[in-house]
């Protein structure tokens, strides 16, 4: 008897829709063809891009933006940081980030700072929240960028982003967000919520990998950081993805109100249970959260131990970032928050996709309660 496999770590990634591979197909055979070129094969690949581009920018009300096509979020997020760091460098060379981003913005904010540039990393309060005024008392004269992620890619906090960019809108400060967790799944709209720059990727709703996007309000000034045949409005060059463009997109019409509803009961579900299990509580805030977040600390146990004990029970869940999870070193996002190292270290992310099911958060909760009444009688962490 095969083992059972419930896949629950749908924030490190997603299984492509079938909808979305019949959408691509065709453009790995019969159209090909680069959209650059001038004949019948690049204009029916150019055709592709654009009404793609149309069906994304649908999503945000994008009518003041330009939407850039590029290999991810971690490109899209570099982009934005170090286009118009160095674009608008004569301004000023202060940024403002916070302490809980990707690391991809971290590490891009860290890389500006050995160019000169100077950063302000904004402290957040024990729920992952950036506090407005902090954002504010912040914005010097020659602060050029603010950077604060839309939805937490670990605890799943849903910043007030609206209010954050209004504030920049009122100083004259461009400002950016990471919306690579929340985009389809928190209604956005890149005017009402003062945004310049919003980053999208589609490996996170159902879509391929290796495909992002960078919206840029008309009027920011942005360096490219790749130079080549001036592709992309001459901001990201490089013969386009057409095939990933198509099934971002149709990835991105796919993804409706029912699927996050769904999602938000079945994380309700595991919330009210998993809370049931001793010593144990909820990072990040009860309400203002992603609709297929839920995020947990345990004491007394480890939770890479965890994960691996879920696993052997064929349920995949993770520890956090996908792309620090092989790192010993406790969550930047879990001690901002204020956990002490050994709660941040036995902690777990369960994050849901629209086709998991009900029964799936049965057997989950089950084999988790299982698990860690298990792992405390080993642990050498004591009451």
């Amino acid at each position: 008897m095969s083992l059972r496999r419930i896949y629950l770590d749908h924030a490190a990634t997603t299984p492509v829709d079938p909808e979305v591979i019949r959408a691509m197909t065709p453009y790995f055979g019969e159209r090909f063809g680069n959209a650059s070129s001038l004949h019948w094969f690049g204009r029916e690949a150019e055709r592709a891009i654009s009404d793609a581009k149309r069906a994304i920018s649908k999503k945000v009300d994008a009518k003041e933006h330009r939407l850039i096509f590029t290999s991810g979020g971690t490109e899209s997020n570099n982009l934005a940081l170090k286009g118009v760091a160095f674009a608008n460098r004569e301004r000023g060379k202060h940024i403002i980030t916070s302490r809980i981003e990707h690391d991809c913005v971290l590490n891009a904010s860290k890389w500006l700072q050995k160019q000169g540039f100077e950063v302000t990393y904004l402290p957040v309060d024990r729920h992952g929240f950036v506090r407005p005024d902090d954002l504010e008392n912040a914005i010097r004269k020659d602060t050029i960028i603010a950077s604060i992620i839309h939805a937490n890619n670990e605890i799943g906090t849903i910043e007030p982003i609206r209010e954050l960019g209004k504030i920049c809108r009122e100083h004259g400060v461009c400002f950016h967000t990471d919306a690579c967790q929340s985009f389809t799944k928190v209604p956005i709209n890149l005017k009402k919520d003062n945004i310049d720059l919003l980053t999208v990727n589609s490996h996170k709703i159902h879509g391929p990998k290796g495909v992002g996007g960078l919206f840029v309000r008309q009027g920011v000034r942005i360096e490219p950081t790749m130079h080549g045949g001036g592709h992309e409005y001459g901001l990201r060059s490089g013969t386009e993805n057409v095939a990933g463009i198509v099934g971002f997109a149709k990835a991105t019409e796919i993804m409706n109100d029912k699927h996050i509803r769904h999602m938000t009961d079945l994380r309700d579900m595991i919330i009210k249970e998993a809370l049931e299990i001793e010593d144990s509580w909820l990072n990040g805030p009860a309400k203002e959260r992603l609709c297929n977040n839920a995020h947990f600390s345990f004491r007394r146990i480890e939770g890479e131990s965890l994960i691996i004990h879920l696993d052997l029970k064929g349920i995949a869940t993770s520890t956090g970032s996908a792309c620090s999870s092989k790192s010993l070193e406790p969550s930047h996002v879990l001690m901002a928050i204020g956990l002490k190292p050994e709660e941040a270290h036995g902690s777990m992310r369960i994050s849901l996709g629209k086709e998991n099911t009900k029964e799936e958060v049965e057997y989950l909760l089950e084999n988790l309660t299982e698990a860690v009444e298990t792992l405390r009688k080993i642990s050498p962490f004591k009451k």
